[in-house]
């Protein structure tokens, strides 16, 4: 197995451990604002996700990730299934020749497409893309304008997704089924932006540890612009 791919196959086995590990916070958040079932079937369905792939006979990347993206697709229940695992499934063939920078950003960006084109949800509907968008945009603009280190720009989009988990909180959901509460929605941070922020730390971790390196301590800003003015002088 590659060095890329038994990278992945780490973080699947990490999401799975985070997610079992956060599943009662994320089965209270879910309590509040729809069914309760989040927290346990993410569960369920990320540690299938983590056997499935530890069986995988050397696997290149695009494997990895499809087959915890079928995995998750079966297993995770409701429309949880198809958002995440449904997502995974399709953004893989980004990944066709490995990871990197440039692959890096096509998975991103696909992945966030699928989830807007299955949950028919955008920024402001209080689901999961508010915290994909901005670490998808963060992401990209790190990568490809500020040229940045990808951890340094994957750690800029966890802090981007950390502010849009928050940013779910004061506004009124109107998908899924906290959109049922109508304004009873307002003053519950979303479950599914919740397990999506948790995710994307745990590939941020594995990666680090992949790099042997430290998690880059940022924000989501970009770096800053130099006066070009004051530089003359």
């Amino acid at each position: 197995m590659s060095g890329d791919a038994a990278a992945v196959v780490a973080a699947v086995e990490a999401v799975a451990e985070r997610i079992q590990a956060e599943r009662s916070h994320l089965t209270d958040l879910d309590s509040a604002i729809g069914d309760a079932d989040h927290g346990g079937n993410m569960a369920r369905g990320w540690a299938e996700a983590a056997d499935a792939v530890a069986d995988l006979d050397d696997p290149d990347v695009q494997t990895v990730v499809k087959t915890a993206g079928k995995t998750v697709l079966s297993e995770v229940g409701g429309a949880a299934g198809p958002l995440y695992g449904g997502s995974l499934v399709f953004a893989s063939q980004e990944l066709e020749g490995g990871i990197t920078p440039e692959t890096a950003v096509a998975f991103a960006e696909t992945y966030l497409e699928k989830v807007k084109d299955r949950g028919d949800a955008s920024v402001g509907a209080g689901t999961m893309v508010d915290a994909l968008t901005p670490a998808v945009h963060t992401f990209k603009k790190s990568i490809e304008t500020d040229d940045l280190p990808p951890l340094e720009a994957f750690a800029k989009a966890v802090a981007a997704a950390e502010a849009g988990v928050q940013f779910t909180v004061p506004i009124r959901a109107s998908k899924g089924r906290a959109s049922y509460l109508g304004w009873r929605s307002v003053g519950h941070q979303d479950p599914g932006a919740t397990s999506t922020l948790y995710i994307m730390e745990e590939l941020l971790e594995t990666a680090a540890d992949e790099l042997d390196s430290e998690v880059p301590d940022v924000d989501a800003s970009s770096p800053t612009i130099p006066d070009a003015e004051a530089a003359e002088n």
